[in-house]
């Protein structure tokens, strides 16, 4: 994925760096696992052009299981300020390194995993966050946890969720695997954070989209993408009233920067885009239209419904994330198109 190719993604790119300062940064050195996924891969994207662009010399320490597969994903990473870092968040973890931020970010994303590979995905949400925080006791580092909305569970209320808002969830349910190790794994940091003083942020993503999902991610939002831009109809297997928080990918990455160098310590942050809360159906038509195809809705199969998020609404309050200073670039209109433009960019570049 050549996405640093495409003129459009770059611009988004620069775009969010002439809006905030990010100097806080200079010279740091930052940790990051799970850099090939679609959030933490548009950090890695915008922490490369903040070196290239306004020389912050940042070191980037990429954390992966597959470190083939970061090379091939990020152009830059002969670079002497990257290093690629073998890591499986599943097996014990030495952590040599001394970096001043870590970015944790590795975890089975993909509903269909949650149900095939619920054990797995306990473990890798809990067991590696384990090893980086202990690893970090003795040091001055401080964390950024990304977890997920997610952790609120099913609430009856309409309006944009808070912070201290929760809700059910089924815990005898292995789609709640993702869930419940998130909710486990807030409370590991926190936990962390009183006893032995560690310095730890926790960032709650809602909905984030755009170019820099796998072609692999089976949430509907990075399928429709992928099947918009190839010029697919898109079928909707029910009637997408869900109400969600999208967020473009990299306007999520400058919020998670936001919360590492300015968000209190032991504190959570909503990450949402306020212009861009819509229904499933809303975001599906929004791809249809800028790709050119068709919306279509069926019924879902019953395999299928066991992956789906039960949240009927998991729109997010966004007031706490906008009071340190940050605020999103893109409408829901600029992004879902811009998802479109740039991964078509990168088909026809493939």
């Amino acid at each position: 994925m050549l996405l640093t190719k495409s003129e459009l993604y770059i611009k988004d790119i620069n775009n969010i760096i002439k809006s905030f300062d990010f100097m806080n940064l200079k010279n740091k050195k930052i940790f990051i696992t799970g850099c090939n996924g679609l959030i933490c891969s548009a950090i890695v994207d915008l922490l490369w052009m903040l070196n290239k662009s306004e020389n912050l010399n940042i070191s980037l320490f990429l954390a992966s299981r597959n470190v083939e597969k970061t090379k091939k994903r990020f152009h830059f990473t002969s670079e002497n300020n990257v290093i690629l870092v073998p890591y499986d968040a599943t097996v014990p973890f030495i952590n040599n390194y001394n970096c001043d931020y870590y970015i944790l970010g590795a975890s089975n994303a993909s509903p269909e995993l949650f149900i095939k590979e619920p054990v797995q995905t306990m473990n890798s949400n809990l067991f590696g966050l384990q090893e980086i925080l202990k690893s970090c006791i003795k040091t001055n580092a401080k964390i950024l946890y990304i977890s997920s909305s997610e952790v609120y569970g099913r609430i009856t209320k309409k309006t944009p969720l808070k912070e201290k808002d929760y809700g059910f969830m089924d815990i005898l349910n292995p789609r709640s695997s993702y869930g419940m190790s998130k909710r486990a794994a807030e409370t590991l940091c926190t936990s962390y954070t009183t006893q032995y003083g560690l310095n730890i942020v926790i960032a709650r993503p809602g909905h984030i989209y755009g170019p820099t999902a796998s072609k692999n991610d089976k949430r509907v939002s990075s399928s429709f993408m992928f099947d918009a831009a190839e010029g697919k109809n898109l079928i909707l297997k029910s009637k997408g009233e869900q109400i969600r928080s999208y967020t473009y990918c990299l306007d999520c990455a400058s919020a998670l920067l936001f919360i590492l160098i300015y968000g209190k310590t032991g504190e959570a942050y909503n990450v949402s885009n306020p212009h861009s809360i819509c229904t499933i159906a809303d975001m599906a038509s929004y791809y249809a239209k800028y790709a050119g195809t068709q919306l279509y809705f069926e019924l879902p199969k019953e395999n299928e419904v066991l992956t789906f998020n039960p949240m009927k609404n998991s729109s997010l309050n966004s007031i706490k994330l906008e009071a340190l200073g940050w605020k999103a670039l893109l409408s829901k209109e600029e992004g879902f198109e811009h998802s479109i433009y740039i991964t078509k960019d990168i088909i026809s570049i493939c």
